[in-house]
């Protein structure tokens, strides 16, 4: 019986993992507001482990970590500051979430 408890527990933490962003190295959550005009991105990668992000009381598309499109605006480039390789983004339908976190747009790299 507690092998079948844990096989559902499992399975569980996997659909979870699954839905984040399938195919793709990262998702960025949405904004939180944190007060004062400060505002936070954090970047997940596709455990839902939060690796990376932006907090900012400026515009996150001129900060060097996200790249933004024309209207309406989206990050379309993530790069990450550890590595500084570059990932292009852009919304999925199939996005999950990290806890309460939406993933508002999925990320991978395609060579650049």
């Amino acid at each position: 019986m507690k092998f079948f408890a844990s096989a559902i527990a499992l399975s569980v933490v996997i659909g979870q993992v699954a839905a984040i962003c399938p195919g793709f190295n990262y998702g960025v959550g949405h904004q939180q507001n944190l007060g004062n005009g400060v505002s936070r991105w954090t970047v997940y990668d596709d455990s839902c482990n939060a690796v990376d992000g932006l907090t900012t009381n400026g515009n996150p598309c001129t900060s060097g970590t996200f790249g933004c499109s024309a209207p309406p605006v989206i990050f379309n480039q993530y790069t990450n500051s550890h590595t500084h390789a570059r990932y292009t983004c852009r919304t999925d339908p199939k996005s999950g979430s990290c806890g309460s976190d939406g993933i508002s747009v999925c990320c991978r790299n395609d060579g650049n």
